[in-house]
């Protein structure tokens, strides 16, 4: 290990001698200190946080990606071209110690900037904050400066109800209209009917929610919670409000909560429910009726969630800093991995195309939707396909499911909006992108660095 820790210190010092370090400093600095001071907020508590958490925490991130794989890359490759490592692979030092070194290193260097930049933007928020009316306080109080964990309902098995439309669908098309039975689409068109169908409240009408909170702690469940909802109405004006009303605590009891929320649609909206309203299972009983003249629909995704406090503000700021170390440490792996076989231009080359491709999720996605990389042609009404589509689709699709398993873990989303990022959370982040995506390249790069050619005449020798 000793050895180990030597090649990381000498990676400190090799990056102290780049001016990409000094630069990074101060553009971080910039980002940290100054756009918080250049950029105001419009006085609320959404908006300081859009412009101190978001933009800043962001901004960090995106800086610190960046020079990381440019670090990762240059310590490596450049040290092979100027024949330092030839040196160094001489002495009693195997070369995967070496290459953990620098690894160790970089992920030490990327977790005190992280560390510095994370305490300038958590005591600058701090500061500003209370330059904050009252109201807009408690709304950061209550909704943003803290740690909040949601239930959501268990979500009902919907498949016997859909696999008995399914065959009742293809007995109805099989005696009708033989050619168009597709059994794919027609199961597709049906589960979204059956969704759409126990999901949507008609005018006049109900539905209840029922979420167990006796597993939480006794202070937990006799605290007051919030209720985060989201609906779509049928009606296609996109400014109208809604009248709703909520029946919540235990039905035919006088320890109930009536609340009456003017809501508008498509957006995330939240409202209190006081204290004490748990029946004696420990469950809440949320009950809503749809007094408006459209209907209202509840996606079962995140139609509607109960929030209570889990944390600290403070703990859950840590912990998004530290799921951002876990994305550093896979970028760190994938540009030594690139500069063990590559020379440093093309390493720095391959790994921004990759830091690239992570950032365009949305495009890969869109892509593998339609199948194919061309545009849509309005004159035949469809998409193109050509002979790139057989490879690139496929690269995209692989490409996608490696990307989202890292971008499950959204620090900056979940500290915006005062969500709980719980320690399963950070657990699942060291394990799916430490320990398995870097794992996996860290072992390529390993092995292509233990087999290459280091004694090859090249650069000035």
């Amino acid at each position: 290990m000793k050895r180990i820790l030597a090649i990381a210190g000498l990676t400190w010092k090799s990056a102290f001698r780049y001016r990409l370090f000094w630069i990074l400093a101060a553009l971080l600095a910039g980002a940290v200190v100054g756009l918080p001071l250049l950029l105001k907020d419009d006085g609320t508590a959404k908006g300081l946080v859009q412009i101190l958490l978001t933009y800043t925490l962001s901004a960090v991130a995106t800086l610190l990606a960046m020079a990381t794989l440019w670090l990762s890359c240059g310590t490596l490759a450049r040290d092979i071209e100027e024949c330092q490592l030839q040196v160094v692979t001489v002495k009693p030092i195997s070369r995967w110690q070496v290459w953990l070194g620098k690894w160790l290193g970089i992920l030490g260097l990327n977790a005190m900037l992280l560390a510095l930049s994370g305490m300038a933007i958590f005591i600058l928020l701090q500061w500003r904050a209370g330059h904050l009316p009252p109201d807009e306080q408690k709304v950061l109080r209550d909704e943003i400066f803290v740690a909040r964990a949601s239930l959501k309902e268990r979500e009902p098995d919907l498949k016997p109800q859909i696999d008995q439309q399914v065959q009742q669908r293809i007995a109805e098309l099989k005696k009708t209209d033989p050619t168009e039975l597709n059994e794919a689409e027609i199961r597709r068109q049906v589960t979204e009917e059956v969704k759409a169908a126990s999901t949507s409240v008609p005018p006049g009408y109900g539905r209840f929610w029922v979420i167990d909170l006796h597993t939480l702690p006794e202070r937990t469940q006799n605290e007051a919670f919030q209720v985060r909802v989201k609906f779509h109405a049928s009606d296609p004006n996109p400014e109208a409000t809604y009248d709703t009303y909520w029946v919540i605590g235990p039905p035919d009891s006088p320890r109930v909560a009536k609340i009456r929320q003017v809501l508008p649609p498509d957006s995330f909206q939240e409202f209190q429910v006081p204290a004490h309203l748990l029946d004696e299972k420990g469950r809440l009983i949320i009950d809503f009726y749809n007094a408006n003249n459209a209907s209202l629909v509840f996606p079962i995704e995140d139609g509607f969630e109960l929030l209570y406090y889990e944390n600290s503000f403070g703990v859950n700021f840590v912990r998004g800093l530290m799921i951002l170390l876990c994305w550093l440490a896979l970028l760190a792996a994938i540009g030594l991995a690139a500069a063990s076989q590559l020379t440093f231009p093309v390493a720095a080359f391959a790994c921004m195309a990759i830091l690239l491709m992570g950032l365009s999720s949305g495009t890969l996605q869109t892509v593998v939707e339609q199948g194919t990389i061309t545009s849509y042609n309005s004159a035949t009404g469809g998409y193109g396909h050509t002979p790139l589509d057989l490879i690139f689709v496929p690269v995209f699709h692989g490409a996608l499911k490696i990307i989202r398993l890292v971008e499950g873990f959204s620090p900056v989303d979940f500290l915006s909006t005062g969500r709980s990022i719980t320690w399963t959370m950070l657990g699942l982040a060291v394990a799916q992108i430490v320990l398995l995506l870097a794992g996996i390249f860290c072992a390529i790069g390993i092995i292509l660095f233990s087999r290459r050619e280091l004694a090859t005449a090249q650069g000035n020798v």
